[in-house]
């Protein structure tokens, strides 16, 4: 199974595009997005090229690809214009070995892998990462379109254990980290 992981797209429809361009190039079997999709934020200031309703057309012909969870920043007034589910907490993805638990991360402490030795995806910090803790692998993609702490606007792929961070604009493997 190969995903394409990505988190905190905030309404820019300008990353949005690099990053389904880099969809079709990738072709993974889904699409996992951690939260923060049509809004900014009071904490943000706009991204580039803020455009809610364009990314919602962007995102609906796409609903059948993609994973999503709730980001703080998703209420449900987004749910009403999007044609695929944005409201769970949490999502369960099984790649046939093991189980990635998606979330976004705003509740991390709340959160808890199925298993030790587990895998959390989340987002909402902006900032890749990728960090051991008791047992539990947590993993970041960063941010789509407003990423912090000197991060690069990115991605992930995750393929047969490997995760790959990838540049949103190029498409290019910034780090890589195999389970």
């Amino acid at each position: 199974m190969k995903l394409m992981i990505a988190s905190d797209i905030h309404g820019s429809s300008y990353y949005a595009a690099e990053l389904l361009a880099r969809f079709a190039e990738e072709s993974p079997d889904k699409l996992v997005l951690l939260g923060d999709i049509l809004y900014h934020g009071p904490r943000n200031d706009l991204p580039r090229d803020y455009a809610p309703k364009k990314l919602i057309e962007m995102l609906n012909p796409l609903a059948d690809q993609l994973l999503c969870v709730r980001g703080n920043c998703d209420t449900e007034v987004d749910q009403m214009v999007l044609q695929f589910p944005i409201l769970s907490d949490t999502v369960l993805i099984f790649d046939g070995i093991r189980i990635l638990t998606a979330t976004h991360g705003h509740h991390l402490d709340t959160v808890s892998a199925p298993m030790k030795n587990g895998i959390i995806l989340y987002g909402h910090t902006h900032i890749p990462d990728n960090t051991l803790k008791d047992g539990i692998r947590y993993i970041n993609p960063g941010s789509v379109s407003i990423p912090k702490n000197g991060s690069v606007n990115s991605y992930l792929i995750y393929s047969d254990g490997l995760f790959q961070w990838k540049n949103v604009s190029t498409g290019e493997v910034y780090n890589s980290f195999q389970l």
